[in-house]
């Protein structure tokens, strides 16, 4: 570098370090103009316009850094970091598929590009980072956990459960090592792991998130020994820590959804004009634990039908076209009636099409999408969308008996839980209204009673034929990435129908909240 390119770029350091974002952004372009092929400079300016709230920018500088990791390969974890938060989810793939990821020899680098894959869902590619950085010396409590997570999505339970009982042994307090034990199996009187537990929980940090799993361990193996007392306290507990780290406030979630449901009218979700060539999405929506995953796996039986799933790529590009950092919020409202869906569209199919490996349909089976079902039929008039029902009282007990980290404050309180599901109950109610025809209401305890009758119901919808042997749940073996990924290696089903009763004193609150009206 040129003197004068030094010292731009020691300027813009120093902007940075202290905070003066606009400074930092006119020394870095300056810099750029005396070296065009600096990647790090581009990542450093798609940094600063995302935090400046502006996705377009940031998305065109981490593509500009993506078209210069053959020059810098050791900038090819953030690029990715990057596409991956702008919505360039297609040049994320391309740049982890590039020689210059294949050299990687980092075992840092190597985990951080297996966490990329993973945010793509693309489990094989994950656990095969891991395993090359497993080659090159990588160990660990963290690192044998993370393996046998990728190893569980990959259908590999044995050799997961011996990485969660080496990390354990290493780390006592690691529970959400403790938890993924409890979560592999039935446990008995003579195979289970309650004394290891009740040891953990003298060293653990209280209150911590470890804390909280190893709680949640706790009240499964008890519940399958039959202690329901003891695995409601231990539940209850869990549940009471993961809610005190959140400030949640279902107030203000319930005015969101209003204000989305008015800005979305009947004449405002009148579908774009515009047909789209390839692959056509499916999606699967309903709240967690509503069997989403089951029909995902169904759908994926079939010749047509490409199983990808759970995506953000509607949430990424929806931000991207409002030029916004968050999904869905009071901005995003304000700027719908100026967005352009028919580009919406065409980018979500832009960076997902290519997940179709050649079948003319693939599923999106984000679970959250719920909340975007309307916008998605708008933008995207050739898409079908699912959506999975199941009894309030049993799809609130399996979220409550669910950990899913610190994504989802409301699930870690029954008030809180009661009060989401009938927001979601009143937003689903306001899109088939609105949307008449276009949402198929498929009903859980319909699809695991009988899941051919059902299943053909669905494939009519979605204007697709009967093909034998697509109710089989046992017959998809691919890789799957959600809290059901053990239980749909099993055949269907009706085990958690009607689970909640085992707790109908305790859930007692629950429903009389959710028998409040909406």
């Amino acid at each position: 570098m040129t003197e004068t390119s030094d010292r731009h770029w020691n300027r813009a350091q120093r902007y940075l370090a202290e905070g003066n974002l606009d400074a930092a952004r006119v020394k870095l372009e300056s810099f750029l103009q005396h070296n065009p092929r600096h990647a790090r400079a581009q990542l450093l300016l798609a940094d600063i316009a995302w935090e400046d709230d502006r996705v377009r920018e940031s998305a065109v500088h981490a593509l500009a850094a993506a078209a210069l990791v053959a020059d810098e390969p050791e900038a090819i974890v953030d690029t990715v970091a990057a596409l991956i938060r702008a919505g360039e989810t297609q040049a994320a793939a391309r740049c982890l598929d590039s020689p210059s990821s294949a050299g990687v020899r980092s075992v840092q680098a190597l985990v951080q590009m297996a966490e990329h894959r993973y945010l793509l869902n693309q489990t094989a590619q994950s656990l095969a980072l891991y395993d090359r950085a497993k080659s090159l010396g990588a160990d660990g409590p963290d690192f044998r956990f993370r393996r046998g997570v990728q190893l569980i999505f990959n259908g590999r339970i044995d050799e997961a459960e011996g990485e969660f009982r080496e990390t354990v042994r290493r780390d006592p307090t690691y529970g959400r090592a403790w938890q993924e034990l409890a979560r592999l199996r039935k446990r008995s009187a003579t195979d289970n792991h309650l004394a290891g537990m009740a040891s953990a929980l003298q060293r653990v940090a209280p209150g911590s998130y470890e804390h909280a799993s190893i709680e949640f361990a706790r009240y499964k193996e008890l519940e399958d020994l039959g202690q329901m007392d003891a695995a409601w306290a231990a539940l209850a507990h869990g549940n009471a820590l993961m809610y005190a780290r959140h400030r949640h406030d279902p107030a203000k979630t319930r005015v969101l959804f209003e204000n989305l449901t008015r800005a979305c009218d009947a004449r405002f979700l009148r579908p774009v004009e515009a047909v789209h060539a390839g692959p056509q999405p499916i999606f699967i929506i309903g709240m967690p634990r509503s069997g989403t995953t089951v029909l995902d796996r169904l759908l994926g039986n079939h010749s047509q039908v490409q199983s990808v799933g759970e995506l953000d790529d509607f949430a990424f590009q929806l931000r991207w076209t409002a030029n916004h950092r968050v999904t869905l919020d009071a901005t995003i409202i304000e700027r719908l009636p100026q967005l352009d869906f028919a580009l919406l569209g065409r980018r979500y199919l832009e960076q997902t099409q290519w997940r179709a490996a050649g079948r003319p349909f693939y599923t999106d089976k984000l679970p959250r999408n719920w909340m975007l079902a309307g916008l998605i039929a708008k933008a995207l008039p050739q898409a079908r969308i699912l959506h999975l029902v199941r009894d309030p009282m049993d799809v609130c007990f399996s979220n409550f008996r669910a950990l899913f980290a610190d994504a989802f404050a409301h699930i870690y309180d029954l008030d809180a839980l009661a009060s989401h599901y009938r927001i979601y109950r009143h937003t689903l109610a306001h899109w088939q209204a609105a949307m008449p025809g276009r949402i198929l209401d498929v009903a859980y305890a319909d699809l695991v009673a009988d899941p051919d009758a059902t299943l053909r119901h669905v494939l009519d919808f979605c204007g697709l034929p009967w093909e034998a042997g697509c109710a089989d749940l046992t017959r998809n073996r691919s890789a799957v990435s959600t809290l059901s990924a053990v239980q749909v290696r099993e055949p269907i089903h009706k085990r958690f129908v009607d689970s909640w009763r085992r707790y109908e004193a305790q859930l007692a609150p629950l429903a009389r909240a959710l028998a409040l009206p909406d």
